[in-house]
């Protein structure tokens, strides 16, 4: 497996990389980039150029890793060439808001023989990331694992955009597919946050949309509890998550607010919010948010069932983000420690992640974890 990455500022220009030896070799290329630099389309132009036959695919982001470092405002680029595997690319344009329909849909281009994971990127804003995973893990065979995430917008929640072998467009799913016995994967997704105050009763709620808790509107609840970052919303509500559970505890996850509608009094999520769940508010620290990472890094690793990967794809929330702040970084250096310095780190801040928490859980929609996919070729 040979990999090298390119970053580019945040005027376009191209700052570091590794090597430009592989050419027509990549296989694909995973491109994550502020909203601004994507749109200009010479980087993608540029890309192309270097790697003709690949796969290009990535999208908009909250900030960009690139190796051991956070950056933001900057292109972050990491072809891949596998001696041994094959992969498959699979993109369509999601319509009429029928989410699970479209993941199905994208998962029936792709070859099932031999299939045995695949590597996501969705729109990020105009989604339920709920849906779009149950569509895929409905329509992949059992033994075929899924992770990625959602494209962001830095904290604006205006605009996502997917590259999909073609300049960055609005609405779009874009996949990868790998085959055969030489590639390994190992996954993660943990998050480090803590739950607190008055456990509530979802009431009213439709999918991703919830309307009221314990017969209340939910927005004017929320605003209650925000104070004064209730001016801020809906990126005030990145810092105060959702934890939601099941009656039976089966089930627990966080959701994130991804708009708010004023009309309804009511919080839009970019994932399911089920009636008769409980809920609570969840806020965090740095030093949580670290050890979260690293947990995330080390449950990988022995889901890899190696002791070291060749890549390292990492997707991190944007609302880890925020409240790292000057710290961000610290969370890349302790998955760095973690997997060692041979493995290659790419990744972004997004808006939701997928993956299962690990080897023997189920895959779902997560928000405010570090999402970790760690791929190695024999």
């Amino acid at each position: 497996m040979q990999i090298e990455q390119l970053l580019y500022d945040s005027a376009g220009n191209r700052q570091k990389s590794t090597a430009n030896a592989l050419r027509d070799k990549a296989q694909f290329v995973l491109i994550f980039g502020a909203k601004k630099l994507l749109l200009n389309n010479h980087i993608y132009d540029e890309l192309r150029d270097l790697y003709p036959t690949a796969y290009l695919i990535g999208g908009t982001t909250a900030g960009e890793i690139y190796n051991n470092v956070a950056t933001e405002n900057t292109v972050s680029a990491t072809a891949v060439y596998m001696e041994k595997t094959k992969v498959q690319f699979s993109s369509l344009t999601i319509e009429n808001d029928k989410y699970f329909e479209a993941a199905a849909a994208l998962v029936a281009k792709f070859d099932i023989d031999d299939l045995k994971h695949v590597f996501i990127i969705s729109e990020g804003i105009n989604i339920n990331g709920s849906k779009l995973v149950e569509g895929l893990i409905t329509s992949m065979p059992e033994n075929v694992t899924l992770s990625g995430g959602l494209a962001g917008d830095g904290t604006l929640y205006k605009e996502t955009y997917i590259i999909a072998n073609d300049y960055p467009k609005q609405n779009r799913l874009v996949a990868i597919g790998f085959y055969g016995k030489h590639v390994h994967f190992g996954y993660a997704s943990i998050g480090g946050w803590s739950p607190f105050g008055i456990e509530r009763i979802i009431t009213k709620s439709k999918n991703n949309i919830l309307y009221e808790l314990d017969d209340k509107p939910a927005l004017t609840l929320y605003k209650e509890y925000l104070g004064d970052y209730a001016a801020e919303l809906p990126a005030a509500g990145l810092y105060f998550p959702l934890m939601v559970r099941s009656k039976d505890h089966r089930r627990t996850f966080i959701r994130t607010i991804q708009r708010v509608d004023e009309s309804q009094n009511a919080l839009i999520f970019s994932g399911d919010v089920p009636e008769g769940y409980y809920s609570k508010l969840m806020r965090s620290s740095p030093d949580n948010l670290i050890d979260g990472a690293r947990q995330a890094a080390q449950i990988s690793l022995t889901s890899l069932g190696l002791n070291s990967a060749n890549l390292a794809i990492l997707v991190s929330c944007v609302g880890r983000k925020l409240v790292l702040d000057q710290l961000t970084s610290e969370e890349i250096d302790a998955t760095r420690n973690v997997l060692k310095m041979d493995t290659i780190f790419t990744g972004f801040y997004s808006y939701g992640e997928i993956s299962s928490p690990d080897k023997n859980a189920i895959c779902e929609l997560h928000n405010q974890t570090m999402t970790i996919t760690l791929i190695t070729e024999v």
